[in-house]
C-alpha cells in the first residue's frame, strides 16, 4: 500500500527543513526531506546567524561546522549597524537607522556570525544524511491525507515524473511562504500581506569595497536616483547583494529589471557612474507580514516561513524557523520515543506562534522605520534584537509560569524565569571549561547545588527510576559535578541554595522552586505537567 514508511517526512530542504532533519535525526528520529528544487540554495540568503541559532547548532552537533563557514571576522559587520546614505560613495556621512544589541560573553557562549544560507545549507543537509536522515531533492509534495494514526503523502520526481506514497507518522511543512502543505491542509493566514516588493540583484564589482572604505554595517540603504537599494554586507561580496525596490502599482515589474537596468541602478547607488559591475543572478521576492492561523493540524505541523513570513528587517526570518525547528523536533523525538503526554505537542503551536506573531509584528515596525514611516509610537514600539533573539518567552502547559509576561519584555532577563532560555553560567569540570547552555538537548536537567540540594537530588533520583521520562540531575558547586565561574552562580539561575531549576532539553526553563519537604512529590506533579500531562508519581513511602 505504501512505497515507503518514515517516522517524520519534512517537506522543504531550507534552512528550516534541513535544521529540523538535523536536529530530529540527533534526537535518534529518522527522517526524509523533499525539495522540488535540484539541489541547495546557489544565493547567499539569509546571512545573518544570531547567537541563539548558534547556541542551537552548537547543541545540536555542527557547531563548530557552521562557524567554519564565516569569512574572516564578521562580528564588526554587525556592530556598524543599519546605515542610510545618498549614495554609497557618501558611506562617511551614513544615518545609522539602527544601531541592535545582538549578543554579548555575559548571555551566550556564542556570537552573531554572517554567512549565507549557500554555505551552510550544505552543512546542514550533510549533518541530517549523517544522523540517519535522507534528502531528496528535485521532488515535489502532490497530496496529503491523514488519519488518527499517520500521514500518507504523494510526492513526485519532478525529473522522471514518478510518484510514490510515503507513509509518515508526523510531517513537518517546511516549504516557505507559498507552502504547499498550508494550502493544501487550507490554513488561512492573517496580518498585513504585501508591504513592498524587491528584486536580489547579486553582482559583482571589485570597486565597491574601495568605496565603501571599510566601513562596517549590516545594511546600507542608498536613496539616490529615486530607487531605494538596500546593500547586504554580511555574507561576503562576491557576489554583493542589492535589493531595490519595486511598485507593482505602478505598472513595474520583475521583467523591467533588465541587466542593464540593474546595472545603471547599482552604480546610481554606488555614486560611481562607470564602476564596472557583473550581474550574476535576480531573484524577486515580496517583502510581506503573514501568520498562519495554527502552526498545528493533527499530525501535521508547519515552521519558518510556511507559518510566518515577514519583512527581512531584523533578518528574524530564517532564525525564527530554526527556532521552530528547535521546538518542534524535540517534541516529535519525545512522542515517538515514548514518553511525552498527548499535551506536549500541542504546546508547539501555543509557544511558538506566539514568538512568530511577535517576530512579525517587530519586523513591520522596522520596516517602517527604514522606508521613512516611522511615527514616534511606531518607533516606542520597538524592541531591542537581543531581546527578540535571545529574551522571548514561552508560555504553556510545559511552562510552570509564575508570572505572566508578554512574549518580547524589556530590559532583556535571562534569570532563571520560567519560559526563558536558561542563564548562561560558565562552568569547569577536570579543566574542562563548558557553559550551562551545553547541558541540554536529550533530557529534563535539575540544577540544584552539590552541598545544599540534596532533597532535590535524592527526588529527582527516585522518580528517574520509576518513569519514562529522561531526567538527568547536574549538581553545581565545589562539591558537585561542575564548578561555576561565578560564585553567585544560584542567584543567577534565580533559585536559593537549596533551590532547584528544571531545565527542558531545548534549555528553556519549566520551572524553579526553593527547599521543599516534599521534594519528590513536587518534582512528580512539575515533570508529570510539563513534560505533555503524564501521570508521574512519587514512589511509595
Amino acid at each position: 500500500m505504501y512505497d515507503e514508511n518514515v517516522p517524520v517526512l519534512i517537506v522543504g530542504a531550507g534552512p528550516v527543513g534541513l535544521s529540523t532533519a538535523v536536529f530530529l535525526g540527533r534526537h535518534g528520529i529518522r527522517t526524509l526531506v523533499v525539495e522540488k528544487r535540484g539541489e541547495t540554495s546557489m544565493l547567499p540568503r539569509a546571512p545573518g546567524l544570531q547567537a541563539r541559532t548558534m547556541e542551537i547548532f552548537r547543541a545540536a552537533g555542527l557547531g563548530k561546522e557552521v562557524r567554519a563557514l564565516e569569512i574572516g571576522d564578521s562580528h564588526p559587520f554587525f556592530e556598524g549597524g543599519i546605515l542610510r546614505v545618498n549614495t554609497f560613495s557618501e558611506i562617511a556621512d551614513a544615518v545609522v537607522l539602527e544601531a541592535p544589541s545582538l549578543d554579548g560573553a555575559e548571555i551566550s557562549p556564542e556570537r552573531v556570525m554572517g554567512c549565507g544560507q549557500d554555505r551552510y545549507e550544505v552543512v546542514l543537509a550533510e549533518k541530517a544524511r549523517e544522523y540517519g536522515g535522507e534528502v531528496r531533492f528535485a521532488t515535489r509534495l502532490r497530496e496529503i491525507e491523514q488519519d488518527d494514526d499517520g500521514v500518507t503523502a504523494q510526492v513526485e520526481d519532478v525529473t522522471t515524473g514518478v510518484v510514490t506514497t510515503v507513509r509518515a507518522q508526523y510531517l513537518v511543512g517546511a516549504d516557505g511562504a507559498s507552502s504547499s502543505v498550508r494550502n493544501i491542509l487550507g490554513v488561512s493566514r492573517s496580518g498585513r500581506g504585501t508591504v513592498f516588493n524587491a528584486l536580489s540583484i547579486y553582482f559583482r564589482a571589485p570597486e565597491l569595497e574601495e568605496i565603501l572604505a571599510d566601513r562596517p554595517f549590516i545594511l546600507c540603504y542608498a536613496t539616490a536616483g529615486g530607487t531605494m537599494t538596500g546593500l547586504s554586507r554580511l555574507h561576503g561580496r562576491d557576489p554583493w547583494l542589492a535589493a531595490p525596490i519595486y511598485h507593482p502599482d505602478k505598472g513595474e515589474s520583475p521583467a523591467d529589471f533588465t541587466d542593464e537596468r540593474c546595472i545603471e541602478i547599482v552604480r546610481n547607488a554606488s555614486g560611481k557612474q562607470d564602476m564596472h559591475v557583473e550581474i550574476m543572478a535576480k531573484v524577486p521576492w515580496e517583502g510581506a507580514q503573514l501568520v498562519a492561523e495554527r502552526f498545528r493540524v493533527g499530525r501535521v505541523f508547519l515552521a519558518g516561513d510556511a507559518a510566518h513570513v515577514h519583512p527581512p528587517a531584523g533578518g528574524f526570518g530564517a532564525n525564527t524557523g530554526i527556532h521552530d525547528a528547535h521546538n518542534l523536533a524535540w517534541k516529535l523525538a519525545a512522542t515517538l520515543h515514548g514518553w511525552a503526554g498527548p499535551e506536549l505537542l500541542d504546546t508547539y503551536h501555543d509557544e511558538r506562534h506566539a514568538v512568530g506573531s511577535a517576530m512579525a509584528q517587530q519586523a513591520m515596525v522596522r520596516n517602517r522605520i527604514r522606508h521613512g514611516y516611522a511615527t514616534d509610537d511606531v518607533r516606542n514600539e520597538m524592541v531591542d534584537d537581543i531581546i527578540i533573539t535571545l529574551g522571548y518567552r514561552y508560555r504553556s502547559q510545559a511552562v510552570v509560569t509564575e508570572t505572566p509576561r508578554p512574549t518580547l519584555t524589556a530590559p532583556l532577563e535571562l534569570v532563571g524565569e520560567p519560559g526563558t532560555r536558561a542563564p548562561h553560567l560558565w562552568l569547569e569540570r577536570d579543566g574542562e571549561r563548558l557553559s550551562t547552555i551545553d547541558l541540554f538537548w536529550d533530557s529534563y536537567v535539575l540544577l540544584t547545588s552539590g552541598e545544599d540540594g540534596g532533597a532535590w537530588q535524592e527526588a529527582a533520583a527516585k522518580l528517574a527510576e520509576h518513569t519514562d521520562v529522561p531526567l538527568r540531575v547536574v549538581r553545581l558547586g565545589a562539591e558537585g559535578d561542575y564548578v561555576p565561574l561565578d560564585d553567585d552562580w544560584a542567584a543567577t539561575l534565580g533559585i536559593a541554595r537549596d533551590g532547584a531549576i528544571l531545565v527542558r532539553p531545548d534549555a528553556f526553563v519549566a520551572w524553579r522552586g526553593g527547599g521543599a519537604a516534599d521534594a519528590e512529590q513536587v518534582l512528580a506533579e512539575v515533570l508529570g505537567r510539563v513534560a505533555g500531562g503524564l501521570s508521574v508519581t512519587a514512589a511509595a513511602r
